[in-house]
């Protein structure tokens, strides 16, 4: 995003009417430049009422990040093992960045956050739909000297992290459903993706991406719908009498992400599993799981060990490590 379309932003991000004239003076341009500036904007998803050239206001207002607030919120172990800390207004992809720098010392982790991800991806490979400063989108990094036990069951222990601090700060109602999506009631409030890169043996590198949900327009809505998964839902719909601070949420998932990392490095999935079971949103619905041509259809029994859902399907519990799960009812078979 260019200068002067995050001066636009910041000067509109209180919510207020403000005339062209006066965002002119302030950008030092022309109202015309104002208004192809703001058409421009439109393309990430802000939501601006406006009359050419004469006012202009935010559908809502924008907390937007800022990184001495989100550093002042961390705790002290946190604080010392965060190495860089990026604030994007707009980029491709948080963890595509994260990929492109150098990685960090053993027991530190970079942070990179977005108002805007362009390129943002969800798991197998859709589009992570997310306005621009309506949820949060930050990936984080870490390196794994010895592979830790149970590392196909990473994302469901991050997961653990962040509905620990969402549960917190924000509503008791926030579930897991397996392998990574965070959900509420029948909506999904966000996701993980976790990309893990390295030798067999060790050391790895983990990528984490987290997106989550802050306010959900009906554009957004209507974009997803259809798409099989549940209907997108907001933090602040949860808790509309609350104030839920971005920039203190932020701080708080860094340092919850950063604690989980590193007692997952030192005890694996085991430290996590029982909680995990605690927060199940699948747990003893009938559920259809797909994983391409094939599908299996039973009730949902949890995880094992190992993170691995659990499937009731005519008496027999089977073991599943991938596949797509929806709660509608579908046609049993063989995975």
């Amino acid at each position: 995003m260019t200068a002067i379309r995050s001066a636009l932003v910041s000067a509109l991000a209180d919510g207020a009417v403000h005339s062209g004239a006066d965002l002119a003076h302030r950008l030092s341009c022309s109202r015309t430049a104002v208004w192809k500036h703001l058409h421009e904007l439109k393309s990430t998803g802000l939501q601006i009422d406006a009359q050419r050239g004469i006012r202009y206001r935010l559908r809502q207002p924008l907390e937007l990040l800022d990184e001495t607030v989100i550093r002042g919120g961390l705790d002290r172990q946190a604080r010392a093992a965060l190495g860089r800390l990026e604030i994007h207004d707009c980029i491709e992809s948080t963890s595509e960045r994260l990929r492109a720098l150098p990685a960090p010392a053993t027991g530190r982790f970079d942070a990179v956050f977005a108002e805007y991800q362009a390129g943002g991806r969800g798991r197998r490979g859709r589009r992570w739909l997310s306005p621009f400063g309506s949820g949060l989108c930050v990936s984080i990094n870490r390196w794994f000297q010895v592979v830790p036990a149970g590392l196909s069951a990473l994302s469901l222990a991050v997961g653990v992290g962040v509905c620990r601090v969402l549960r917190d700060t924000v509503s008791h109602r926030v579930a897991l459903k397996w392998p990574n999506d965070i959900v509420a009631g029948a909506g999904k409030l966000g996701g993980l993706l976790v990309d893990v890169h390295g030798e067999a043996d060790g050391p790895l590198a983990i990528i984490v991406g987290l997106g989550l949900n802050f306010d959900v327009s009906a554009r957004m809505s209507a974009e997803l719908a259809g798409n099989g998964s549940l209907p997108p839902a907001g933090l602040r719909s949860l808790s509309p009498a609350s104030d839920v601070s971005r920039n203190r949420l932020a701080a708080r998932l860094l340092n919850e992400m950063h604690g989980v990392l590193t007692a997952f490095e030192h005890n694996g999935f085991e430290a996590f599993a029982d909680e995990w079971r605690r927060y199940d949103w699948l747990a003893d619905r009938v559920v259809t799981v797909r994983s391409g041509r094939r599908s299996l259809t039973g009730t949902a029994r949890g995880i094992d060990a190992d993170g691995a859902l659990l499937i009731d399907s005519g008496g027999t519990v089977k073991r599943l490590v991938a596949g797509e799960i929806s709660l509608r009812p579908g046609r049993a078979g063989k995975i």
